[in-house]
């Protein structure tokens, strides 16, 4: 019989995930479990994902504020530290500004407008050409942003983080001056010990800071990339992905994951039969179309993927062929054309028109982007996904 479903995604439950669980059992025994509970049967190339929260809470991999302030203050000197590029954000950036300002006597904080890297919009385009400021050169005092545009909430969180920010910094003990600029160089007018707070961009602001003469430059990538005093880390990624764990604690992004996901493919593979993909998740990427936000504040979606979930689609697009190379064909022949087409495909479809539209990401990040989209952010309590027919194409 003809199959009538293609991809599916089923949120996974699961225990309350603490430091020390063997992840691998729990996440084999919880997809088993799941599959005999719902009638459903593995396949190959099937997808097992599990969020990064729960494999940075097995591994125990947490920071204090105080560590993160003794890092800080070690690598920029723990005098005046400009603060530049941070995320608006309570549960990302919130608790590390709080380890940043005990680090520092002063921090003149710099953000950047309209909005951050992410989205999160302190203000709208609009009400900049209203009162005629360039964004890309303008450089606005705190009295001056205040006197032209007064107190901005966030739009979903309700929060003035141009105040709730400059409290965080007075109550860590340290001194604050904040300012509004989009160059990176900017900053340099009043520190030349940078700390910069983008993601995405880090890379390219580094550089910039460092050939404009910068004394000391660190990204956020390169606070916490050790232990200090018996604390978590990330090598890679530093405090990039950390999350809110207390109001003095952060959960910092997995470390040193790819074993994991290789040995749940294995005991999967040992148990079924099945060779199913496993990866670790984070932060979907995609652009909310009301609050502008581009969710991916995470360094990467996957930190860890098995082999199979390597490369970009390689699709062919169905409405293409049957508006253009079939479209005298109707039932039964357009479905055999179309077939014969999908089975015929070339490996690699880079420049053929017919794959136009299909979308040009990583696998891993699209499949993120479903798995953050199924296990949602709060209390479904589904941190593992399995996702059943990805890799399906209308001839299977």
């Amino acid at each position: 019989m003809e199959r009538k479903v293609g991809t599916v995604s089923r949120g996974l439950r699961c225990p309350i995930i603490r430091e020390g669980d063997n992840l691998v059992d729990i996440a084999v025994t919880s997809v088993l479990e799941a599959a005999e509970s719902e009638g459903f049967s593995l396949r190959d190339k099937d997808v097992v994902a599990l969020t990064e929260s729960i494999v940075a809470r097995s591994q125990g991999n947490y920071a204090s504020v105080d560590a993160i302030a003794a890092d800080v203050k070690a690598k920029l000197g723990g005098e005046t530290i400009g603060v530049i590029f941070p995320i608006l954000s309570r549960n990302r950036f919130a608790i590390c500004l709080k380890g940043i300002a005990k680090g520092a006597k002063k921090v003149v904080l710099m953000l950047s407008y309209p909005s951050d890297e992410v989205g999160n919009a302190l203000l709208t385009l609009d009400q900049l050409d209203d009162a005629n400021i360039n964004p890309y050169s303008d450089v606005l005092t705190l009295e001056k942003y205040r006197a032209l545009f007064g107190e901005n909430k966030h739009e979903f969180t309700g929060v003035d983080y141009v105040e709730y920010y400059s409290n965080i910094i007075r109550e860590a003990g340290a001194e604050v001056e904040v300012i509004f600029a989009n160059q990176a160089k900017t900053i340099l007018n009043y520190t030349d010990c940078v700390l910069t707070c983008d993601i995405h961009t880090r890379k390219r602001t580094k550089r910039i800071l460092k050939e404009a003469g910068a004394k000391a430059v660190c990204g956020l990538d390169d606070i916490l990339t050790s232990s200090v005093n018996g604390s978590g880390y990330n090598t890679k990624y530093g405090l990039l992905g950390s999350n809110k764990s207390t109001e003095d604690s952060i959960k910092l992004f997995p470390h040193e994951c790819q074993d994991l996901v290789e040995s749940i493919q294995a005991e999967l593979l040992n148990k079924t039969g099945k060779k199913v993909e496993v990866m670790v998740y984070g932060d979907g990427a995609f652009k909310d179309p009301q609050g502008k936000i581009w969710e991916l504040a995470d360094p990467v979606v996957s930190p860890a993927f098995t082999s199979g979930l390597v490369g970009t689609p390689n699709e062919l697009k169905l409405k293409y062929l049957a508006d253009n190379d079939f479209k005298n064909l109707s039932g039964d022949e357009l479905k055999a054309a179309i077939s014969e087409s999908i089975k015929a495909k070339n490996s690699n479809l880079v420049g053929n028109m017919a794959s136009q539209g299909t979308t040009p990401r990583q696998l891993t990040d699209l499949l993120g982007s479903l798995c953050d989209l199924t296990s949602g952010s709060g209390d479904k309590g589904t941190p593992i996904i399995l996702i059943q027919g990805y890799f399906d194409n209308y001839t299977d």
